[in-house]
């Protein structure tokens, strides 16, 4: 697929909602929003802060807000693209040129800026590296197995991680109990899930 590198471009290749693209872009540069090609597609920022997004799917096209969960919404014209996955980002979808209103659409452009301007935005929770989550499958075995218990304790942050992603990313339950029974045996001699390709 050949790389965008220019806002122009991009509507270009969008020939269904191509007219449309362009009336979105014009009432965008109408702010004081910068312009500039990212993930090729047209994204506008503030003093660097991604605030909105342009751009047009198969079915529809429309703007993005980054932190459009700041938004009020007045018109109900913002939807989450994937509930409970997306925190900060609302889409504004249209799938026609004659739903656009201008004077709609600057007004959620300008409230976007001000929350930028304000600081609004949800920042990406950071997992501090002490944390290690055990599986429920893993977390029974160590309950009703002191011996297990004060073995897996033993082990390095590093190694009990490993072990926890181990029995957590199997999809099936039979296959949990297959890697529990494996490891147990390994979690009592102290030593790592990896540990003998590491020594190599």
């Amino acid at each position: 697929m050949k790389k965008i590198s220019s806002v122009e471009e991009y509507i270009e290749t969008q020939t269904n909602f191509s007219d449309a693209l362009t009336l979105l872009r014009d009432i965008i540069n109408s702010t004081e929003l910068n312009e500039s090609i990212k993930w090729s597609s047209p994204v506008y920022d503030l003093n660097g802060k991604n605030v909105i997004g342009l751009g047009a799917f198969k079915n529809h096209f429309g703007i993005w807000f980054f932190n459009g969960v700041f938004l009020k919404d007045n018109h109900n014209l913002l939807v989450n693209a994937q509930e409970n996955k997306t925190k900060a980002l609302r889409q504004m979808r249209f799938e026609s040129i004659n739903q656009i209103d201008k004077n709609v659409v600057l007004a959620y452009i300008k409230e976007a800026i001000e929350n930028q301007k304000l600081g609004k935005e949800i920042k990406p929770k950071k997992t501090t590296k002490k944390d290690v989550i055990i599986p429920l499958e893993l977390k029974q075995e160590l309950e009703s197995n002191s011996g297990l218990f004060d073995a897996f304790k033993l082990l390095t942050l590093s190694k009990q991680r490993e072990y926890c992603e181990y029995i957590d990313t199997a999809k099936r339950e039979a296959t949990k109990q297959s890697r529990l029974e494996k490891i147990k045996p390994m979690i009592l001699q102290g030593v790592g899930l990896h540990d003998k390709y590491k020594n190599c």
